[in-house]
């Protein structure tokens, strides 16, 4: 299944996941270059939110950018595998080498805003994230490296601890939904 069409299966969690998806469509139908950075306005990043296989702790890194601590995701930057991307970003960003999808399904669909910053010397503009997110596990005994262009620190959270590392108020409401979810779901 390409990745449209998995975005048009995804049922909703809430209202605001049902938006967010109405608004992703809206941009499928009328962008081009979402998979890309070519389009200023929006386009589609691919996010792991990842736990410990107990579902007591997240994988988190502390993001340069939004000086918070973050979970791991990026660009599609073309790639249509929406899950290898949340893979790949995740080990790229925590070093972490054992990793698996819980599901190969969307997790969660988010329109995110991202502030103007300077990223590499560059002057970013503000634009949206259509965040494709999955539910990822890995084992918290492995290795953890920084990625020092993109974090400072990578460390596992207690899940009920979240909102007291991360900065961003709008993220502390993504991530209580994603635990919700995982109580009521998984």
């Amino acid at each position: 299944m390409n990745w449209i069409e998995e975005i048009k299966e995804y049922i909703p969690y809430n209202e605001q996941e049902a938006a967010d998806k109405e608004a992703i469509i809206y941009a499928i139908t009328n962008f081009n270059n979402l998979l890309t950075r070519e389009n200023p306005l929006a386009h589609v990043s691919s996010s792991g939110y990842i736990v410990n296989k107990d579902r007591t702790k997240v994988l988190m890194i502390y993001h340069n950018i939004y000086k918070s601590w973050s979970w791991t995701g990026g660009h599609a930057d073309g790639d249509e595998d929406l899950l290898y991307v949340a893979i790949k970003e995740a080990k790229e960003e925590t070093g972490i080498k054992h990793i698996k999808p819980i599901s190969d399904k969307i997790f969660s669909l988010d329109v995110l805003p991202v502030p103007a910053h300077i990223k590499r010397e560059k002057n970013i503009a503000s634009h949206l994230h259509l965040s494709v997110a999955y539910l990822l596990e890995a084992d918290e005994n492995d290795e953890l490296t920084i990625k020092e262009d993109e974090n400072s620190g990578v460390k596992w959270i207690p899940i009920n601890e979240i909102a007291n590392y991360s900065t961003e108020e709008d993220m502390i409401k993504l991530y209580e939904k994603f635990n919700h979810k995982i109580i009521n779901l998984y």
